[in-house]
């Protein structure tokens, strides 16, 4: 193979990734803009039309500035690779640090903060543009340059350490670096997600016992009744930052709990959250957090096999504009174009995804109120405005939720 083909194939996949993802988002567009005027019959009567046509509006908002995004990446991505970009900044690092480790880390680290900079336009108009539009924006200039401020910090803090370790594994371990950078990448994921709720996720938000002893004991009810160990219920400040409520839970083993959002809490009913909550043990209960780690796990294997195939031959740099092979090098390029040609895997993990939701509304259902979680799902889909009538080609092929109607309608016949 030569750097001219592999231009070629970049390119090509490139244009049919965008030329894929606009199709879609047209289509989205139109479909969601004829039928704004029109509360579906299964809503009429819990959605006006005036919250119907908000979320129609905002939900086109959305998708023409995720297009915009779309075209912005693609000319940056341009840059990046066959503009030379990358280069510039592997020279720039070559004549200032002699370690190779080290070199790369500045080099991957220098590229990721550029790479942040740039989008920090598009992020800005989104939260005080776009989300202030439709009120859902409650974040403050100061609130978002301290978020900001604490991202950098806790990537420098983690990313650091293990770029550094990727490369070393990279460069000591042979032909099959491959297999132990992918083992190095799952143990710090394992980790990571251990970590997330109790070190990473109280930096940014403020995390509550519940107090309200009422609901405390339908929580208390409902873990009983289904044989799960609930030891941490919080509530999380998301109305600081948006008006946009939601629910999850998280972790594993000690470190596992549940957090409501205020937004969500102060919308829903008793027994409303009851049946958010019932869903949310059902992912637990299916293992589809395991499920999707190991689905993660795989394709992640398969990733670091082709990196280690792909580094390996120099047409790999050449074709996409970067004269001196090196591993940071070859990581800095499959993170890149990685999502391009990942793109066309999206409509399998979105499939899945909807399976689940399936899953633990059906298994909500058996253990709490199927009424009351289609009661609080329209509470929640018109407070957040998604949209009640999505195109569903685009759905089918991004969303990890099923469409409001369908899941609405297994719900009811159940």
């Amino acid at each position: 193979m030569n750097a001219n083909l592999v231009a070629g194939i970049f390119l090509t996949g490139l244009a049919a990734s965008l030329g894929l993802q606009f199709w879609l988002g047209s289509r989205h567009l139109r479909y969601v803009a004829a039928h704004r005027d029109a509360v579906p019959e299964a809503f009429r009567d819990s959605v006006s039309l005036e919250a119907h046509a908000k979320a129609a509006n905002y939900t086109i908002a959305k998708t023409k500035l995720n297009l915009v995004s779309l075209a912005v990446s693609a000319v940056l991505l341009l840059i990046w690779t066959l503009g030379g970009g990358l280069d510039l900044v592997d020279q720039f690092w070559r004549a200032r640090i002699d370690s190779g480790l080290w070199r790369g880390v500045a080099a991957i680290i220098s590229v990721l903060f550029l790479i942040g900079a740039l989008d920090l336009p598009l992020s800005l108009y989104s939260t005080f543009g776009l989300e202030q539009r439709f009120g859902f924006n409650r974040t403050t200039p100061w609130l978002f340059v301290l978020d900001m401020v604490k991202g950098a910090a806790l990537g420098l803090a983690v990313g650091v350490p293990l770029i550094f370790a990727i490369l070393w594994i990279m460069q000591a371990t042979g032909a099959l670096w491959w297999l132990y950078a992918w083992a190095a990448w799952m143990a710090f994921a394992l980790v990571q997600v251990l970590a997330y709720p109790t070190l990473i996720a109280p930096l940014f938000n403020k995390f509550s016992p519940l107090t309200d002893e009422s609901l405390r004991q339908r929580v208390d009810g409902l873990a009983k009744a289904t044989g799960f160990a609930i030891k941490d219920i919080f509530v999380m400040d998301g109305s600081r930052r948006s008006a946009h409520g939601n629910a999850y839970m998280t972790g594993f083993g000690a470190s596992k709990r549940i957090v409501f959002f205020d937004t969500l809490l102060s919308a829903l009913q008793g027994d409303e959250v009851i049946a958010v909550l019932a869903h949310e043990l059902g992912h637990y209960k299916l293992a589809h957090i395991q499920k999707k780690l190991a689905a993660a796990a795989v394709m992640s294997l398969a990733g670091w096999a082709l990196l280690g195939w792909l580094s390996a031959n120099d047409w790999f740099y050449a074709g996409l504009g970067v004269s001196q092979a090196s591993n940071y090098l070859a990581l800095l390029l499959f993170m890149m174009i990685g999502p391009v040609f990942a793109v066309f895997l999206r409509p399998l993990l979105s499939n899945l995804s909807r399976r689940h939701e399936f899953e633990a509304d059906d298994y909500a259902r058996d253990v709490s109120d199927a009424a009351a979680l289609a009661r609080g799902l329209v509470k929640l889909y018109r407070d957040n405005a998604n949209s009640l009538t999505p195109d569903p080609v685009y759905s089918a092929f991004y969303h990890t939720h099923p469409p409001p109607a369908l899941r609405i309608r297994n719900l009811q016949a159940a």
